[in-house]
């Protein structure tokens, strides 16, 4: 080990340069996993945000395919399905049953217009999303059985619109038709998929009639009793939409339905494939500085060849000289792995504090240990096997020839 650290030391700037392959690789690996693994829990926690009780009836056949996808923007979810899955004896297990539609609109105020998202719901929302204003209070459901037209907007649109002035009782004009403010929504950043600082509640009846134009609901949300009751209340779902429809055959539904559990499962998949994949990409760099070691090694040989002839000279043995390269090899990866770990660390957290200050997602920092015992462990192999070849060449040098050489 001596003998290795000190060639190693003699040749620093080639030492660097010959393990730049595996750093890279390593530094990758551990930044996408990390990035991966982050993802992964801001998903849960958006779906999470959502609560364990409810389950999301969607437009349109579960897409199984790309193709497929365009069936989210079907109109299949109609007021006849929000009356019979408000009935207690078509879904009993049913607790609450929210609508949901949304759009992106511009609202204005005196000369001032903010690009916003606009959600048209129940006053149910407040409850499940936790959308509690800061100022003022939310619309009531009297607001939306006379299409009132009344809307909570976030801290965002608050503050592009209004500034420092009060927003509460003030009136922003969406579609050419004023809405008058009624509460304001501290700083939450996301809450289930979507940013609510740069977004506006309104009753959903409004929404429809004067905002969107439609008279379809993009999702219909189903809080059930508890967590035991939802296989159950997606089943009364399932059975009450097909007979409001008119559909026998389940394999012509036109929806579906998720729980937060499906999601998860769906989503953990998609982020788990596209970060072996994006894994398998960073692991080229690592074959390709194998190679490197390779090279680099074989020239040590070359360079080496009147001390390795002394060394069998003196008694070194064909496992001696084999064991000297091959330490070299693998303390040189292993060297690279120590600092492609802490490199790949160090901007994993640096993309953490970009994610969460400047985009303000709620990113959160996570270090994949299995990732880096896992990529000190390949470091160690790429060594081991790139440096098997100059080190076995090494080992088998004639003494006598190897003294001649010049």
């Amino acid at each position: 080990m001596k003998i290795a650290l000190r060639a190693i030391a003699r040749n620093r700037s080639r030492s660097a340069l010959t393990v730049l392959g595996v750093v890279i690789g390593i530094a990758a690996i551990i930044l996408l996993e990390s990035l991966g693994a982050g993802a992964q829990d801001l998903i849960l926690r958006q779906i999470q945000g959502m609560g364990a009780k409810t389950v999301v009836v969607m437009p349109g056949r579960e897409p199984r395919g790309p193709s497929d996808f365009v069936q989210i923007l079907s109109s299949s979810l109609k007021e006849r399905d929000l009356e019979s899955l408000r009935r207690k004896t078509s879904v009993p297990s049913a607790e609450e049953v929210m609508p949901i539609v949304f759009g992106a609109e511009t609202a204005s105020y005196r000369g001032e217009t903010f690009r916003l998202t606009i959600f048209g719901s129940s006053s149910a929302i407040a409850r499940i999303l936790d959308l509690t204003p800061s100022e003022g209070a939310f619309f009531s459901e009297d607001d939306v059985k006379g299409r009132g037209e009344v809307i909570v907007i976030g801290d965002k649109v608050r503050e592009e619109l209004f500034g420092d002035a009060p927003a509460v009782g003030e009136r922003i004009k969406i579609k050419n038709r004023n809405f008058r403010v009624v509460g304001v929504l501290p700083r939450k950043g996301q809450v289930s998929f979507f940013n609510f600082d740069e977004a506006a509640v309104a009753p959903y009846t409004a929404v429809q009639s004067y905002v969107l134009g439609i008279r379809h609901f993009q999702r219909l949300i189903v809080e059930a009793s508890s967590e035991d009751a939802i296989p159950r209340t997606v089943r009364d779902i399932e059975a009450t939409i097909r007979n409001s429809h008119g559909i026998t055959d389940p394999e012509k539904d036109d929806f579906h339905v998720e729980t937060p559990a499906d999601l998860a499962e769906t989503l953990g998949v998609v982020t788990n494939v596209l970060t072996l994949f994006l894994v398998a990409v960073a692991a080229i760099s690592l074959v390709v500085g194998g190679i490197g070691i390779m090279n680099i090694m074989l020239v040590a040989v070359t360079e080496r060849t009147r001390e390795i002839g002394l060394r069998k000279a003196v008694g070194a043995t064909y496992r001696d000289i084999l064991t000297q390269f091959l330490f070299e090899a693998a303390m040189l990866t292993a060297f690279g792995g120590l600092i492609g770990v802490s490199l790949g660390a160090f901007f994993s957290f640096l993309a953490t504090l970009v994610l969460g200050g400047v985009v303000a997602l709620d990113w959160r920092f996570t270090f994949p240990v299995t990732a880096a015992l896992l990529g000190l462990g390949v470091a160690l192999l790429v060594g081991l096997v790139f440096g098997l070849y100059p080190a076995r060449r090494a080992a088998k040098l004639n003494p006598i020839e190897a003294l001649r050489y010049e």
